[in-house]
């Protein structure tokens, strides 16, 4: 029987390959463009062989997308963190700002990988599926925050309307750079106030007099 530490062992070096095939496709994808890599050269550069890719990707276009899911889990993972004093929005805001600040600070490559996965059609059906994805263990950590009692749906509207904001705020950024730049990060964090601050406040506004 196989002793807890060698199970951890296991779990590491999957963890560790996983993370070697998504960065490596990111960063041919960052060089070469997504539609001119091979499946062959992620192989490669990720020093695997072609088979085990296969073992935790079904395409490139997925193992390119992958990036953006870590970060995803690691704000999940911030939120859930977060004193239970703060209202469900102030903590998925604080949340959010933690994991933008640690991405940009690991490294500035992960701003032209949001650029690449915001302007490549061929990652448009990983995108839809990693947002399906998201939307559903973000409700469940919400339901868990506000606890039994409240209304049933509302973690998914919550969460739906959460990623929303949050994929507004990022597209408004990208796009104050220009197409294909990578933007600065000066006005990121204005611009994720503003966002959930309106989310905060309350969609409705009255209708235009005619």
């Amino acid at each position: 029987m196989e002793s807890d530490a060698g199970t951890g062992r296991r779990e590491r070096k999957k963890t560790a390959t996983r993370a070697a095939i998504r960065d490596a496709a990111m960063r041919l994808a960052l060089r070469d463009g997504v539609e001119r890599v091979t499946l062959e050269q992620i192989a490669a550069e990720a020093d695997i062989a072609l088979r085990t890719f296969f073992n935790y990707f079904s395409s490139k276009e997925e193992a390119v997308v992958a990036g953006a899911a870590g970060d995803f889990r690691a704000f999940v993972a911030g939120f859930r963190d977060r004193p239970g004093s703060e209202s469900v929005l102030r903590a998925l805001h604080e949340a959010a700002l933690v994991v933008l600040d640690q991405a940009m600070a690991d490294d500035r490559d992960h701003l032209a990988a949001l650029v690449v996965i915001r302007g490549e059609r061929s990652l448009v059906p990983q995108l839809l599926a990693a947002l399906a994805a998201q939307e559903t263990v973000l409700a469940e950590a919400i339901a868990d925050r506000v606890g039994p009692g409240q209304d049933e749906g509302y973690p998914r509207l919550c969460a739906a309307a959460a990623l929303a904001a949050l994929r507004v705020t990022l597209d408004r950024w990208l796009e104050s750079a220009g197409a294909g730049a990578v933007p600065s990060l000066d006005g990121l964090r204005g611009e994720l106030e503003r966002t959930l601050g309106a989310l905060a406040a309350g969609l409705d506004r009255p209708s235009r007099p005619e």
